[in-house]
């Protein structure tokens, strides 16, 4: 049994003085997934639009980038809290020999899917007879 209550009043008082200088977490969460031979790439990337996003592949890496800036702001506003966070995202996935005219994008409240075939791994192995 706890004598102290689940909620102390003062908490939002101390929320103006954190320990430590907490910095928002900046990703893209996705989910990759293989179905009928292709490779599926699902991102969240919310509060983006299809202009922010770019997306690059080079020497079998894939690129996909996201920025956004909200410089043009109000300056009348006196913000108290203010946790929506202007940056960039970058994620990198080795997608093998994938031609880039081979990679489908659709961009869809704000999610990325991405799909693209599956290398098909050549036979490198080679047996030597031993005379």
């Amino acid at each position: 049994m706890s004598l102290l209550p689940s909620r102390f009043y003062l908490d939002d008082f101390f929320d103006d003085f954190p320990v430590m200088p907490r910095m928002p977490k900046m990703d893209m969460k996705c989910d990759v997934y293989e179905k009928k031979g292709n490779i599926h790439i699902d991102m969240d990337v919310p509060g983006y639009n299809k202009e922010d996003i770019k997306m690059d592949v080079e020497d079998g890496i894939l690129t996909i980038e996201a920025s956004m800036n909200n410089e043009h702001e109000d300056e009348e506003k006196n913000f108290i809290r203010k946790e929506r966070i202007t940056g960039s995202f970058r994620r990198q996935f080795n997608v093998g020999n994938v031609k880039e005219n081979e990679i489908n994008a659709k961009f869809n409240n704000g999610v990325l899917k991405i799909s693209f075939p599956k290398e098909t791994k050549k036979e490198s192995k080679k047996f030597i007879e031993i005379k």
